[in-house]
């Protein structure tokens, strides 16, 4: 076993800033959504493609970012991330027009999803000699993500008041920067593996999963009964099918479709999926309620989600270890789930004429609680019912899954409020009813994911608590 490299700590450094800026910039661009609206001209209903261009892209590639990670080198990949993400995060800033800025974001996505699987890559390379070491680095790499979840949030809120929303985007330029500078002589080189990628299976997958999102997003601006819709559906379907033989038939597939087999990984996986369709609906349209409809402006607007945002980190790093300990897995995911549903519930009774004390704070914390609670266990039990030589794999599917959801959720939510009212710019009562129906909607998401987990998931099953808590990606 090779010597543990001196420069490891600062590696952790560089590793954990990656998963910060991952996960910030699913979140930075919340506030940001009505000025990006109002200045490229996006629709109500388009502007969730602003959201779901990354998630799409990140979410249908991660699992050949950690394919390409194993044969090409983590080192190797992780600084062609940092690349690619630079170029989006430019290419959204500068944009002047709706295609460009969706072209950017997109792109954006393309370089998390080979950052990610090969940030993990790379932590254990330079941990895995020592449990001890392993379970700290571990500690921070989690911490990053609700760190950057909880940043995301209140930085889109201050860029976006005092400077301009151009930088949630240009923010990456120097971090991306530094990092290639840093990725050579910090991050070890390993030996590249012989092997094949299956670009088959990634196109598909993601394609599919775009056709789908895309059907969903325009069906009530063209109608459920056009052909537009159900053939955009049927050619999801047929993508997705196909993705599913490919991996089926190859030897060296992105994805062995016999692990769900593997007790509770396939529950847990499908939890993931539905907690992810039920959370970001909800941050996605609070943001919109607070400006739309209270007349937040952005930095008022992000500090209003920063109580919801420093419950989550809490809530992930000190609350849910605890409950799994005294509770199990199956029963913290399910009361988590039952929480979020319960919080979402409550934000449905928002007004027109609303405050955020009232309307926003209450309710928030709830579904912040909830969803704390919920996504530690599953995600350990999604990882921890792979074998040992399967961990990469089963963290690249549940973190596929979740971003899957993501954009599912988003765009069926985005539809409902269509459907409801929330395409009436200015009609404070009919946007409000809009948002009112997708807190619904996604509610019932949240209590379907907490029915089918009390089904699904096997109690028994034991996830230590610190190892839950350190696995969060």
């Amino acid at each position: 076993m090779s010597a543990p490299s001196p420069r490891r700590w600062a590696a952790l450094a560089l590793i954990a800033t990656a998963q910060f800026i991952v996960i910030m910039d699913t979140s930075i661009i919340g506030v940001a959504l009505p000025r990006i609206q109002e200045d490229l001209g996006f629709s109500q209903e388009n502007l969730s493609w602003v959201f779901n261009a990354y998630v799409v892209a990140f979410g249908g590639l991660l699992l050949l970012g950690g394919r390409l990670s194993d044969l090409f080198g983590a080192r190797r990949l992780f600084g062609a991330g940092w690349l690619i993400l630079l170029i989006g995060s430019l290419i959204a800033g500068i944009a002047p027009e709706v295609w460009v800025e969706l072209t950017g974001r997109a792109v954006q996505g393309v370089g998390a999803a080979l950052i990610a699987p090969s940030a993990l890559t790379l932590l254990m390379m330079l941990f895995g000699h020592d449990p001890k070491e392993l379970t700290k680095a571990l500690a921070l790499y989690g911490a990053a993500a609700p760190a950057g979840g909880t940043a995301g949030v209140f930085l889109g809120g201050v860029i976006t008041e005092y400077l301009s929303w151009p930088w949630v985007f240009y923010i990456n330029i120097p971090i991306a920067l530094v990092a290639l500078l840093a990725t050579g002589p910090l991050m070890p080189a390993a030996r590249p593996q012989r092997g094949s990628v299956d670009i088959t299976g990634a196109l598909t997958v993601t394609l599919g999963l775009g056709a789908a999102v895309y059907a969903i997003v325009r069906a009530p601006e063209i109608g459920w009964g056009s052909a537009q819709t159900w053939l955009a559906l049927a050619g999801a379907v047929v993508l997705l099918g196909a993705f599913i033989a490919i991996q089926a038939r190859r030897r060296q597939p992105l994805m062995r479709l016999s692990i769900f087999r593997t007790p509770n990984l396939a529950a847990a996986n499908l939890t993931q999926l539905l907690l992810g369709g039920a959370w970001i609906p909800m941050w996605f349209f609070l943001n919109l309620y607070l400006q739309q409809v209270l007349g937040y402006s952005a930095f008022p607007s992000g500090a209003a989600l920063l109580p919801m945002t420093v419950l989550i980190m809490i809530g992930m790093i000190v609350l849910a270890p605890r409950a799994i300990n005294r509770f199990g897995p199956q029963a913290t995911t399910v009361t988590g789930l039952a929480l979020l549903a319960a919080g979402m519930a409550w934000l449905a009774l928002i007004s027109p004429d609303g405050s955020f004390a009232a309307d926003v704070l209450p309710a928030s914390l709830v579904a912040a609680l909830g969803m704390s609670l919920a996504f530690i266990p599953s995600l350990g039990t999604a990882i921890s019912s792979a074998r040992p030589e399967e961990g990469g794999l089963a963290s690249g599917i549940v973190n596929t899954s979740y971003q899957v959801g993501s954009a599912l959720g988003l765009a069926a939510m985005t539809a409902v409020a269509a459907a409801n009212g929330a395409a009436q710019l200015g009609n404070l009562p009919a946007l409000t009813s809009g948002f009112s129906a997708a807190f619904i909607g996604a509610a019932g998401i949240a209590l379907v994911g907490a029915l089918l987990a009390a089904g699904t998931l096997r109690s028994h099953t034991s996830v230590p608590a610190d190892e839950v808590a350190t696995s969060h990606s």
